[in-house]
C-alpha cells in the first residue's frame, strides 16, 4: 500500500509540474506574440511617415529622384513583408531606415527645406517613431529570450517538445542599427545666427 501512495504522489507531482510548465510556456508565447504585434504597429507608423517625407523632400529636391525612388521602393518592400517574421522583415526595415537616413542627409543640402514647419514636424514624428521601434524591439527580444530559455532548459524542454513549443527568432537590430536614420530636431525654428 505504501508503494501505491508513493506512486500516486509521484504521478501527481509530475502532472502538476507538466500543468504548471505548460501554462507558463503559454503565457510566454502569448507575451512574445504581443511584443511582436507592438513592433509591427511601430513599423507601420514608420511606413506611414515615409510617403509624406518623400513628398516633402521631393518638393525641394525633385531632381534627386534616385534617392526618392529607392526610399519609396524600400518602403514598398518593407510594407509587403509585414507578417513575414523577424528574419524576413529585419533586413527590409534596415534598407528602409537607410533610405530615410538618405532623405534626411539630402535635406541637409536644402536650408529652406530644413527650416520648413512641415519638415520639422516630420522630423519630430520620425524621431518619436524610431524611439518607439527601439523600445519595442528591446521588449520583444527580452520576451523571446525568456521563452527560448524556458523551451531549452531541462526539464522544461521535455514539456515544451511534447506540446510543440519551439524557440522564436530575435528581431535583430544589426542591419537596422547600422543604418538607423539620424534625426536632428532643430532647437527652434525662429532662431537666427
Amino acid at each position: 500500500m505504501t508503494w501505491a501512495v508513493v506512486a500516486i504522489v509521484v504521478v501527481a507531482a509530475v502532472a502538476l509540474f507538466v500543468l504548471v510548465t505548460y501554462n507558463r510556456l503559454i503565457r510566454m508565447r502569448l507575451a512574445v506574440d504581443n511584443s511582436w504585434a507592438q513592433i509591427e504597429v511601430a513599423l507601420k507608423l514608420r511606413h506611414d511617415l515615409v510617403p509624406t517625407l518623400v513628398e516633402t523632400v521631393a518638393g525641394y529636391a525633385g531632381h534627386e529622384s534616385s534617392v526618392l525612388v529607392r526610399t519609396a521602393e524600400a518602403r514598398g518592400a518593407a510594407t509587403h513583408a509585414v507578417g513575414a517574421g523577424p528574419a524576413t522583415q529585419a533586413p527590409l526595415e534596415g534598407a528602409l531606415a537607410l533610405g530615410i537616413g538618405n532623405l534626411i542627409v539630402l535635406a541637409e543640402a536644402y536650408p529652406e527645406l530644413k527650416a520648413s514647419d512641415n519638415f520639422m514636424q516630420l522630423q519630430k514624428e520620425l524621431a518619436s517613431v524610431e524611439e518607439r521601434i527601439s523600445i519595442t524591439r528591446r521588449v520583444y527580444n527580452d520576451t523571446v529570450q525568456t521563452l527560448n530559455t524556458a523551451v531549452s532548459i531541462f526539464p522544461q524542454s521535455l514539456v515544451a517538445s511534447a506540446f510543440g513549443f519551439t524557440t522564436r527568432e530575435f528581431f535583430s537590430a544589426g542591419s537596422e542599427a547600422a543604418v538607423a536614420p539620424a534625426v536632428e530636431i532643430p532647437s527652434s525654428a525662429g532662431s537666427k545666427s
